[in-house]
């Protein structure tokens, strides 16, 4: 017997006829808390980078232009060129959805760089770029799966990338949607990407010596996240405009998360190799 669900608006509620849609109040509550990790992070006692206000605030800005520009080339890029190539205009309509998390990732790495190079030029920061950047990459490693935690719930709202038909018993129906039973994958990947890679991630900042290796938290992230995301697309349903990549069942997901893990495990034995 499946769930029955009563589809949820898109749009959380309107502010003098702007529409706030549950997915922007995902991103913003993502780099809200973030922000405030971010700061308690790197005002540790043991952190191996301190960064002022105004550098934060600067930090944050980069961010924020990395995720969103990373996410939506990638999705572009990876999952829908065709369409866009034929409607060139909908690369800027990101209210209608289609966001790539690998794509955000990119981004996030760029613009940490170039925020390091930044302030390296302005003399704000000691120490190479090279270091800099994975020290600041490892602390947002241990804070990016609260922000896929927040997109993974905003996916569900939105009843996107729902998984497969099944005949489980918390398979979920969205009432006048479709009479087919299907995973509630967004919840698995909230639950895996989100929560429990989370915990993992601070154990390992709070409990280990990781966080003195430039790169290792970074990497560590990396094939982690790969992982569960692999493990997830299992229960997925594909990309309608994809479908699957290869007759045995493979999804473009899986197929970028394998290529992350690979790049994470390369980082991960360089970070530990070279302290």
């Amino acid at each position: 017997m499946a769930i029955v669900v009563n589809p949820i608006s898109p749009i959380a509620f309107s502010v003098f006829g702007l529409n706030i849609r549950w997915y922007a109040l995902a991103y913003i509550a993502a780099f809200v808390v973030g922000y405030f990790m971010l700061r308690s992070f790197t005002r540790d006692k043991n952190t191996q980078i301190r960064l002022d206000k105004k550098q934060l605030d600067d930090l944050l800005t980069a961010l924020i232009f990395g995720v969103i520009l990373g996410g939506r080339l990638g999705y572009i890029l990876f999952y829908n060129l065709p369409f866009f190539l034929s409607h060139p205009l909908e690369i800027f309509a990101v209210w209608h959805g289609g966001m790539s998390f690998h794509g955000g990732l990119i981004g996030v790495i760029v613009s940490t760089f170039l925020f390091v190079w930044n302030q390296k030029r302005q003399g704000n920061l000691a120490g190479s770029i090279y270091a800099n950047s994975f020290r600041l990459l490892d602390i947002m490693a241990v804070v990016a799966p609260i922000g896929l935690f927040f997109g993974r719930i905003a996916n569900f709202i939105n009843m996107e990338v729902m998984g497969r038909v099944t005949d489980v018993p918390w398979a979920v129906v969205f009432a006048g949607d479709s009479d087919l039973p299907r995973h509630p994958s967004p919840i698995y990947e909230a639950s895996l990407e989100g929560v429990l890679l989370f915990i993992i991630m601070y154990c390992l900042y709070k409990f280990t010596k990781l966080r003195k290796y430039p790169g290792a938290l970074g990497g560590m992230l990396g094939m982690l996240y790969a992982i569960f995301r692999i493990f997830c697309e299992q229960f997925r349903a594909p990309d309608i405009q994809i479908g699957f990549l290869t007759s045995w069942g493979l999804t473009m997901g899986q197929m970028l998360s394998g290529v992350m893990f690979v790049a994470g495990m390369i980082i991960f034995g360089i970070a530990i190799r070279k302290k």
